[in-house]
C-alpha cells in the first residue's frame, strides 16, 4: 500500500486487540477439530468452519474506525462500503473461501502486520469470483473434500457437477444382502399384497408373468422399457389403490417416465428416466417438480452399465436434486434397471449404498414387492424427517427446553446445501408458537463425532457477550425412534458396508456424525458425537452461512465404517 495518506491512516489507527474475539473463535474451532491452532489449520478445517471464521473476521474489521477512513477501491465512499458487500457475499451459498484465505492467515499469525491485513482485505473486496478449485487427484493428497454444494456462481452444467459428485460420493457400496429386508419389511401388508398381485400375474390363459414378464423388450431398448415399466406400474398402482389398508394420501402416488423432459426445480436442466411422484394426476405430459419426486430411477439398456461411472452416478445426480428440493428429506431411496438387472439404492449424508442385483424376469415376486413397496411406504420409510410435523397447515418441531416442551413453527427455508454427502446444513426461518414477534433461525446439519457441539460453542459465545454472532437459545440432539439420529444406526439401520460385494478394506474412509442445533438466530443441527443435533439462537446478528464443503475427518482414516 504505497499511498502515504493510507499508510498514515493505518499507522494512526492500529488494530490492536480488535481481532481478539476472532482469534478466540478460531482457537475454539481448532480445539474442536483437534488440529493445531496455526494459520495452516485453515487447510484442515471444514469449509463451513472457514466460512464462519470469515464472517467473524469481517465483522470484527467492520467495526474498526480504519474502515471508515480508508478509501474504497471499487467505487466511491470508504472501504467500509466494500466490506459490507463482502460480508453479504461471504454469507451466501456461492462464496468460495479461497477468496479470503490470505486475509485469514494474515490475521492469525503470531505477530500480525496491520498493513498486510488491510492489503489483503483490499484484495478480497476487489477480487472477482475465481474459477472452481481443481479436483484433487486423491483424498489423501488434500484435507479438502469438495461436495456439490460448493459451486460458485455456477449454472451446474452436468460435466462440472459430475466431476465433483464423483468425489463427493466416494466409493458406492453395492451387493448388501439384507438391503431389501432392511428398508421394505416395515411396510404394512407388503409381503401378503405382493404375493397376491404376483399370483394374479401367473393366472389366466394369457398370464402377465410366464418365465419372465410379458411384453418385456428383448433388447431392453430404453424407450420400450419405459413404456413397459409405466404400463406395469400403473397396473400395480391400480391394485394398490384398491387395497384398503393403505392411507388415502398414499393412493396418489404414480409412476413417472419423462426421459426427454426436464424436471422443474434444478439449477441446471435435469431429466430423469423414471420414478415415482407424489401426484395422482401425473402423466406423460405432466410437468413435475423435484419436490414431488419420491423415488428416482435410472434405466439403461445394457447390463454392463450397472457401474459407478454410468447408472450409479446418474441416479446419484437425481438423488441430489431430490435432497436439495425437499428440506425435510433425510435420505432418498431409488433404483436402477440395467437391461433386466435391478438394484435398489439408498443415498444419505455419507453417500450411496445398494442391494444385490437381481433379474426382474427371474425373480418376478421381488420386482413386484419392490415397486409396490415404493407405492406403499410411509413418509418416514421414504426418508422424510418425522421430527418435523404438520398441523393446521403449519410445519413445526418440538423441543424440550428447561423441562417443558416448546413448539417452534417453521416459516420458510432460508438455505439448504445442495449436496448428498456432507453436513448438508439447512436453515429455516421460524418463531415460537404464539409468539411471531420472536423470530428464530433453525440450523440443522449432520456433523463429525469428534467435533464439539456447536450449540455449546454458541452458548459460550453468547455468555461472553460477543457481538455480531447469533444469540444462543437452545440446542439438542435430534432423536428418531427413541435414539439419537445418525446414519449408521437410524438411516442405514446397521447395514454393514464391509459386507458389500465391492468393499475393499484398503479404501480410505471418512468418519462422521450427525448433529443439529436450534437457536434464535440459528436453528441448526450442529456438530456433536454420533448424532444429529439442533441448536437455536435469536435473530439480531448476521447468521453464519450454512454453505459447506465436506472435509476428510481430522482423524486418520480407519478400517471402521463411517458415520454421521
Amino acid at each position: 500500500m504505497g499511498d502515504q495518506p493510507q499508510s498514515k491512516i493505518i499507522e494512526d489507527n492500529p488494530i490492536g486487540n480488535g481481532l481478539d474475539t476472532f482469534r478466540g473463535y478460531f482457537s475454539s474451532i481448532c480445539e474442536g477439530a483437534r488440529v493445531s491452532c496455526t494459520p495452516d489449520a485453515l487447510e484442515q478445517l471444514e469449509q463451513e468452519d472457514v466460512q464462519d471464521l470469515t464472517s467473524s473476521l469481517l465483522s470484527a474489521l467492520q467495526i474498526l474506525p480504519t474502515t471508515r477512513l480508508l478509501p474504497s477501491k471499487t467505487g466511491r465512499g470508504t472501504l467500509r462500503s466494500d466490506l459490507l458487500k463482502l460480508i453479504s457475499t461471504a454469507a451466501s451459498a456461492d462464496f468460495d473461501p479461497d477468496r479470503v484465505k490470505s486475509l485469514l492467515k494474515s490475521a492469525l499469525v503470531d505477530e500480525p502486520d496491520d498493513a498486510l491485513i488491510w492489503d489483503q482485505l483490499y484484495n478480497a473486496v476487489t477480487e472477482s469470483t475465481p474459477p472452481p478449485r481443481p479436483t484433487a487427484s486423491s483424498l489423501q493428497q488434500t484435507p479438502w473434500l469438495r461436495n456439490t454444494s460448493s459451486f460458485a456462481n455456477s449454472s451446474e452444467h452436468r460435466k462440472y457437477v459430475d466431476d465433483v459428485l464423483k468425489e463427493e460420493l466416494g466409493p458406492m457400496y453395492v451387493g448388501l444382502r439384507n438391503f431389501h429386508d432392511t428398508y421394505f419389511r416395515r411396510v404394512t401388508d407388503l409381503e401378503t399384497a405382493s404375493q397376491a398381485f404376483f399370483k394374479q400375474c401367473l393366472e389366466g390363459s394369457d398370464p402377465l408373468f410366464e418365465g419372465g414378464w410379458k411384453g418385456w423388450p428383448k433388447d431392453a431398448n430404453q424407450d420400450d422399457v419405459l413404456s413397459w415399466f409405466a404400463d406395469f406400474s400403473e397396473k400395480l398402482a391400480a391394485f394398490a389403490d384398491g387395497h384398503k389398508s393403505i392411507p388415502t394420501h398414499r393412493h396418489g402416488r404414480r409412476p413417472l417416465a419423462k426421459p426427454n423432459k426436464p424436471i422443474d426445480g434444478s439449477v441446471g436442466k435435469r431429466k430423469m428416466d423414471v420414478g415415482f411422484v407424489n401426484d395422482p394426476q401425473a402423466g406423460k405430459n405432466s410437468r413435475c417438480h423435484w419436490s414431488q419426486i419420491l423415488v428416482p430411477g435410472e434405466l439403461k439398456s445394457n447390463p454392463s452399465a450397472d457401474k459407478a461411472s454410468e447408472a450409479w452416478l446418474d441416479l446419484g445426480r437425481y438423488a441430489r436434486e431430490v435432497l436439495a428440493a425437499q428440506d425435510t428429506r433425510r435420505f432418498v431411496l431409488g433404483f436402477t434397471i440395467c437391461g433386466s438387472l435391478m438394484r435398489v439404492w439408498m443415498f444419505d449424508r455419507l453417500g450411496g449404498i445398494a442391494s444385490e442385483q437381481f433379474n426382474i424376469n427371474d425373480d418376478g415376486l421381488q420386482f413386484v414387492s419392490t415397486i409396490l413397496g415404493f407405492l406403499w411406504m410411509n413418509e418416514e420409510e421414504l426418508g422424510f424427517d418425522p421430527t418435523i410435523a404438520t398441523a393446521n397447515q403449519e410445519r413445526f418441531i418440538e423441543v424440550n427446553r428447561h423441562g417443558s416442551t416448546e413448539r417452534i413453527i417453521i416459516d420458510q427455508v432460508m438455505q439448504r446445501a445442495r449436496c448428498i454427502a456432507g453436513r448438508a446444513t439447512t436453515c429455516w426461518k421460524a418463531h415460537l408458537e404464539g409468539q411471531p414477534e420472536m423470530p428464530l433461525v433453525i440450523k440443522d446439519s449432520w456433523q463429525y463425532p469428534e467435533r464439539d457441539e456447536e450449540g455449546e460453542l454458541l452458548r459460550e459465545v453468547t455468555d461472553k457477550g460477543v457481538v455480531n454472532v447469533a444469540r444462543y437459545y437452545h440446542h439438542e440432539t435430534v432423536q428418531i425412534g427413541g435414539a439419537d439420529d445418525d446414519v449408521q444406526t437410524n438411516v442405514r439401520r446397521g447395514l454393514d458396508i464391509t459386507q458389500a460385494a465391492n468393499y475393499r478394506p484398503e479404501r480410505p474412509l471418512w468418519r462422521g456424525s450427525v448433529a443439529s442445533c436450534i437457536s434464535r438466530e440459528d436453528r441448526g443441527r450442529a456438530s456433536a458425537s454420533a448424532s444429529r443435533k439442533r441448536s437455536s439462537s435469536q435473530i439480531g446478528a448476521p447468521l453464519p452461512s450454512s454453505k459447506r464443503s465436506c472435509s476428510v475427518s481430522p482423524t486418520k482414516a480407519a478400517s471402521t465404517p463411517p458415520n454421521r
